[in-house]
């Protein structure tokens, strides 16, 4: 194993020696786990075109708007006055992202990532069905290209841009919403040029990273790739080879003297899409796809041995023999992750539809009022974070304390905008205790509380 591994981290997966790109001809996988990640593809195929089109009291069930900094999430608004819930959520983030890879290494890549599902499931098919199998591509592209071949090309390559077209289009749906996606596909591109040019501009993105660049995001340009390297480690769950059964590996498939079990067939190499070769070890270009795994499978069937000389675990595991555990490091941050996760529910279950701010009006000194009165003059800024709009109304408990608005009166607040008002906060001079004083407001919609504020009154 030695010689197959000493030489296989000097160079790039997707490289040949003349530094020119080695285009990956995967074959297409098949066994149980293939089909169990269909399935989750098409799953995840189906959620990714539905949500844009679901919405839950008028509001997108999922809506990253940001450009105007506003996210939508199972129908809560949360706008930029929710900044510390969005930071916690970060930090959430974060940390599932390191304690996830710790444990499961880099499966979202192969399973869940949107880059892997679209180019294994829709585009690389599309790829078989028209042009035929890896063998048929790979032979086509060293010979002279026919005119069958070049007719095959061309109609690949205008689906690849329509199903990119469309993807672009449902990606936008999730930053500006449906509506206005529909609105910029009906109207004259002139109208909405900055929709329209964005439209365009995702389009051959899409289409460049599933006709040309395909693995090379996966090993080089995604940044979660390159931060798997140091947060994996001989303790995580992978896909690996078990060198220990494999080697010495041995080409005849009839049992030989101290061989081990792999016949070094090379089939968990041809069908890996990142062209890597599994039995070298962990390797930052693998995307625990698990389709080396079938492949290999297949051949054990077929030759009578033991399945899963490529499984799902550990180096540790492989080499010792013990079962996977949970070390310190995973406890500490699965602890620090629930706490996090217990913040987070309690700032969204005490998270507020209305969103104020009162501010005394600076230069403004107390006017002397009628029947032995003082008043301060106010300005209130309310955002309503629903879609909806919904009735309002400032009020006060405090005793001898009336409030008196001052031109057009507030008492309805539309969805997702701020309003504002001015007032006077009239204070019976008896109930004046000192010389500045905070008295509490309350802020109700159809009755109900929403929020209690405090407006600082100054006396002379």
């Amino acid at each position: 194993m030695e010689s197959a591994m000493h030489n296989f981290r000097d160079r790039h997966s997707t490289v040949n020696e003349e530094g020119k790109r080695n285009w990956v001809y995967a074959y297409q996988p098949a066994g149980k786990l293939y089909d169990w990640r269909s399935w989750v593809s098409y799953l995840y195929i189906l959620l990714f075109v539905a949500t844009p089109f679901i919405k839950i009291g008028g509001m997108p069930l999922l809506q990253l708007n940001l450009p105007e900094g506003e996210f939508s999430f199972f129908g809560f608004l949360f706008t930029p006055q929710d900044f510390i819930v969005f930071g916690i959520c970060m930090l959430i983030g974060i940390l599932f992202i390191v304690i996830f890879t710790l444990i499961y290494g880099r499966v979202f890549c192969g399973w869940v990532c949107p880059q892997t599902i679209f180019m294994e499931m829709i585009f690389r098919k599309i790829e078989y069905w028209i042009e035929g199998s890896a063998q048929t591509q790979k032979k086509n592209e060293t010979a002279k290209y026919t005119t069958k071949v070049q007719a095959r090309k061309i109609l690949k390559h205008v689906l690849f841009f329509l199903l990119s077209f469309c993807i672009a289009n449902l990606f936008l749906a999730y930053i500006i919403g449906i509506d206005k996606v529909y609105l910029i596909i009906k109207s004259s591109p002139l109208e909405h040029l900055a929709g329209f040019v964005t439209i365009i501009v995702f389009t051959f993105v899409f289409y460049s990273v599933y006709a040309f660049l395909r693995e090379i995001v996966c090993t080089v340009i995604c940044p979660y790739g390159r931060l798997q390297s140091v947060l994996v480690d001989k303790n995580t769950l992978t896909v690996i080879y078990d060198f220990i059964r494999g080697e010495p590996r041995s080409k005849n498939k009839n049992r030989v003297t101290d061989s081990g079990d792999c016949i070094d067939c090379k089939m968990c190499v041809r069908v890996c899409p990142t062209n890597i070769d599994i039995r070298n070890g962990t390797q930052l270009e693998c995307i625990n796809c698990t389709a080396c795994i079938d492949a290999c499978n297949a051949v054990m069937y077929k030759i009578g041995r033991l399945p899963n000389l490529i499984k799902i675990d550990s180096e540790t595991n492989v080499k010792e023999g013990k079962h996977f555990r949970f070390d310190y490091r995973v406890k500490a941050y699965s602890t620090l992750l629930l706490i996090l996760l217990i913040l987070l529910s309690g700032f969204l279950a005490s998270r507020k539809i209305f969103d104020a701010t009162v501010l005394r009006v600076p230069g403004q000194i107390a006017q002397e009022q009628p029947v032995g009165k003082l008043s301060n003059l106010y300005r209130i800024k309310i955002t309503n974070k629903t879609n909806n709009k919904l009735p309002y109304a400032l009020l006060t408990t405090s005793p001898g304390v009336t409030i008196q608005k001052i031109g057009k009166s507030i008492d309805s607040l539309l969805g997702r905008q701020m309003q504002e008002e001015m007032f006077f906060l009239i204070v019976d001079e008896k109930n004046i205790k000192k010389r500045k004083q905070v008295f509490e407001l309350i802020l109700k919609s159809d009755k109900k509380e929403i929020d209690h504020l405090n407006a600082i009154f100054i006396s002379n």
